[in-house]
């Protein structure tokens, strides 16, 4: 029986709660807690409930479960800080990392969740599975039918980890043959269930993966201006001097220069992801060229603030540069990112 000073992060100040997804279960999310550490540092460790005399993770079967449930205990959690024997500046601080942190787990956990929706949505054609046609390790019909199982649902994956049997199968030519059952294949599974469905492994620079997945779902973001209810988004924010709204991986932008109007670009990986940054929701973005991706102001460890701007991924090349007269410094909103996710169930898919 595990005792309470041996749980994860033991005797440090809870500061929030996020989900993530249970990777050796395969399925449902775990409740992680952000700490304040002895030197100063956010860590996340996997969060425990009490129940009799034992403790068991905090473990929620839906992401709108999870999301919620991380939502409601964050209210009270805010309040942590001002508990805190340090510095009103270092509170200050504090607070601006633990929102960071929140922030760049909620937009990664949502972002996938869309991408794995529109996965499945993709080869939803796909989804006839002939049970005869999977060959499985010693012809186990339990392993057969939990494939087949999962098979349904994401008919294009080649790598599935089945929790119940204990096992993960990786597709050889036209049979499954057993891998690695790890911690690290468990990801890798998650991953592919995503990765896969865009024609990506799942066991490749989950990065890169991601970044090429969002180009390939920017021609599907560019027919959200065709619905009554973002340009209605869009007209709302644009009435309020606003010409930069960020929902979820995407940023609508709005030029007035040669009846340009609202488009489509790219969120950059690092707006959501560096940990040495804090997002600035207050700044401005300047561009000084025409790249399609946008990285948002934020400051730095040591307080300064950098203006967001526009760039190409490094595998575009330079961003066409605009005349110095052109230059645009845009002010920009950021929506709830689960927004994205039900804009996108709106469109109908080809």
């Amino acid at each position: 029986m595990i005792k309470e000073s041996q749980l994860p992060g033991y005797g440090l100040p809870t500061l929030a709660v996020f989900p993530e997804p249970w990777f050796e279960k395969g399925f449902g999310y775990l409740m992680y807690e952000c700490k304040l550490k002895k030197d100063g540092s956010l860590g996340w460790y996997k969060r425990y409930l009490k129940e009799d005399e034992h403790f068991k993770a905090d473990f929620y079967n839906t992401l709108d479960e999870a999301v919620k449930a991380a939502e409601e205990s964050n209210e009270s959690l805010s309040r942590e800080v001002d508990t805190l024997s340090i510095s009103s500046a270092s509170k200050s601080s504090i607070c601006l990392k633990v929102e960071k942190a929140v922030t760049v787990r909620k937009r990664r956990l949502l972002e996938e969740h869309l991408m794995l929706s529109e996965a499945i949505k993709r080869n939803i054609e796909n989804n006839l599975v002939e049970p005869e046609s999977v060959v499985v390790p010693d012809d186990d019909e339990n392993l057969r039918s939990a494939l087949i199982g999962v098979l349904k649902k994401t008919p294009y994956v080649q790598l599935v980890r089945l929790t119940r049997y204990g096992i993960t199968l990786l597709k050889d030519d036209r049979k499954w043959v057993r891998a690695e059952h790890t911690k690290k294949t468990a990801t890798y599974c998650y991953r592919e269930r995503i990765a896969r469905g865009f024609g990506y492994s799942g066991c490749t620079h989950w990065g890169k993966t991601k970044a090429a997945i969002r180009s390939m779902l920017l021609p599907r973001a560019n027919k959200l201006l065709q619905l009554a209810s973002v340009k209605r988004i869009l007209d709302e924010a644009k009435s309020r001097g606003l010409k930069v709204v960020v929902l979820g991986g995407f940023v609508f932008w709005f030029e007035s220069k040669s009846n340009v109007g609202w488009s489509v670009k790219e969120l950059s990986e690092s707006s959501s992801s560096d940990t040495n940054r804090t997002l600035w929701l207050e700044g401005t973005i300047l561009s000084k060229n025409h790249g399609r991706i946008v990285v948002l102001p934020y400051i730095k460890e040591d307080g300064s603030h950098v203006l967001g701007h526009t760039k190409n991924s490094p595998h575009d090349g330079r961003a066409l540069p605009r005349h110095k007269d052109e230059y645009v410094e845009l002010p920009f909103e950021m929506l709830k990112d689960d927004l994205m996710f039900s804009l996108f169930g709106e469109l109908k898919y080809e």
